[in-house]
């Protein structure tokens, strides 16, 4: 029986774009399409920029799991009693393992599934919340969904190639890093000068949480 890599598995507060503030179970897929996760790869790798630890099973609550296991798991994390059930399946890039029957155990659960993916890689059927966040260099085949998320700036890549794409929401993300001031001013003006867009800002990283 196929098992699935995890990073780590967490319950949350979500710290960006259209659910910011709404508990969920952040459920970190191992791997991604785009870096190897290691940094004497990373200026080699098509993006650059990412944040976040992907690499291995040796996270919170992270190892190999059927997708029994796993939504069995991710149900264990969620308060005992509470309805509103929210899980967020991220990484790494999570559509290199999310598929059918992952997404119908976690559906048993009564869970609504999000994915913030990459979009270089076809969505399976089923998922309740799709984020898009575009990486430059690359061909993206998911060209709508609920939310778009561009982090900026990023070289090589321009909000206006997105605009006629077809999201509910598009959301900038200032670009954390030694440059976070001058990348959400940039953002911010953009925003005003381009109401298509809102700001999106890190704030898990602000409140201190995970």
């Amino acid at each position: 029986m196929a098992k699935y890599s995890i990073k780590e598995i967490y319950y949350t507060l979500q710290g960006e774009g259209a659910h910011t503030g709404r508990p969920a179970i952040f459920l970190r897929f191992a791997g991604c399409n785009l870096w190897s996760g290691r940094e004497e790869d990373r200026s080699d790798a098509i993006c650059q920029f990412c944040d976040t630890e992907f690499v291995g099973t040796d996270g919170p609550e992270g190892g190999k799991y059927t997708a029994e296991e796993l939504a069995q798991k991710v149900n264990n994390l969620w308060p005992k009693e509470a309805t509103h059930k929210y899980v967020v399946c991220t990484g790494g890039e999570p559509l290199l393992q999310l598929d059918a029957p992952l997404i119908e155990a976690l559906h048993q659960y009564h869970f609504t599934i999000a994915i913030e993916t990459n979009g270089t890689i076809s969505l399976p059927k089923g998922i309740d919340w799709v984020c898009v966040s575009p990486k430059a260099n690359t061909e993206i085949v998911v060209r709508s969904g609920n939310e778009l998320k561009l982090v900026v700036r990023q070289a090589g890549i321009d909000p206006s190639d997105f605009t006629a794409w077809s999201f509910d929401h598009f959301y900038l993300q200032p670009m954390d890093g030694p440059q976070i001031r001058e990348h959400t001013q940039w953002a911010s003006q953009y925003c005003l000068d381009h109401p298509q867009w809102k700001l999106s800002v890190q704030t898990h990283k602000i409140l201190g949480i995970r």
